[in-house]
């Protein structure tokens, strides 16, 4: 049973966002990469729990805190037999470990061990279950499910789930008994009410609203080549059509992720999209899917 489903990160929608209004750093893009990376392969590995067979429950993108320390799960499933945490890699390539460094063998470039990372979440996580007083048996593991990754000096002591491992884990953790409790729906019940929704270590580049390029990007490549042809916003680089009032919401959305704190108005979204339609299409779309907040000059949507 899927308590908790797993969402994009904000993080990496902004940086989307900012990567087709302004030229990101290389430090960002990376970031940018990384995240995009690691979100298709929790995907994946989400599609793949899907069918799990007999009682659990499944806890996606978790984030806890314990002792003012702040530690995130990628996955947890809570089965009979214990509580499975699973830390999700999708690294592509060549890799080595050197001691408790991880390395790329093609560029030489360090990347943080995730099991040191994991064996940090799991003491927490002990020491959380601890402060409840529950009593969980904990498996830890970190698993790499791109097919087109390779782990060198892997040591067979240590929590690592290699591609050609991953349907054997899980055929064999499908394959086990699976009966849940009260103490185990008290679990879940008390990781999602100890959920933190903001992550206070998020980081994201600095931007101001009079920098980015204003207009209306392509739904699917995410140019910004776009006009606007009888009911629909047509992309110049790729061809797709799309409804002007769905493209206008899209918009809206991405002023409301990029600047939460500036007021939704008729004259902001008009200027944010470049003036592609008229403000009377705006206000038909703002009427339509949101609310309006006052009734002076000051009034404005949410």
């Amino acid at each position: 049973m899927l308590l908790k489903a797993r969402t994009e990160p904000k993080e990496l929608i902004t940086l989307r966002h900012l990567s087709r209004r302004t030229e990101l750093s290389p430090q960002d893009k990376f970031q940018l990469w990384t995240m995009e990376k690691g979100f298709t392969g929790e995907m994946i590995f989400d599609r793949m729990t899907e069918n799990l067979a007999e009682e659990r429950y499944i806890i996606d993108d978790l984030l806890l805190q314990v002792n003012n320390s702040y530690f995130q799960l990628d996955k947890v499933i809570i089965a009979q037999d214990g509580v499975y945490l699973i830390d999700v890699k999708y690294h592509e390539g060549d890799y080595y470990l050197d001691g408790d460094k991880l390395y790329s063998v093609r560029t030489s470039r360090e990347y943080k061990n995730p099991v040191i990372q994991l064996t940090r979440s799991e003491t927490l996580f002990r020491q959380l279950l601890q402060n409840l007083k529950m009593n969980h048996l904990v498996r830890a593991s970190v698993i790499f499910n791109n097919p087109e990754f390779t782990l060198y000096q892997a040591p067979m002591d240590q929590p690592i789930i290699l591609p050609t491992q991953v349907n054997r884990f899980l055929k064999e953790l499908n394959c086990t008994p699976s009966k849940l409790d009260n103490s185990h729906k008290k679990l879940a019940q008390t990781l999602l009410s100890l959920h933190q929704v903001k992550n206070p270590f998020a980081t994201q580049p600095a931007y101001q609203y009079d920098q980015l390029e204003k207009g209306m990007y392509c739904r699917e490549c995410g140019s910004l080549n776009t006009e606007v042809n009888d009911y629909d916003l047509v992309c110049g680089k790729c061809g797709t059509h799309e409804r002007i009032e769905d493209a206008i919401v899209r918009h809206i959305e991405e002023i409301k992720v990029l600047f939460p704190e500036k007021k939704i108005t008729t004259q902001i979204v008009y200027e944010w999209c470049n003036r592609k339609v008229s403000r009377r299409t705006f206000l038909r779309v703002l009427k339509k899917h949101y609310v309006l907040v006052g009734k002076t000059s000051d009034s404005y949507f949410k």
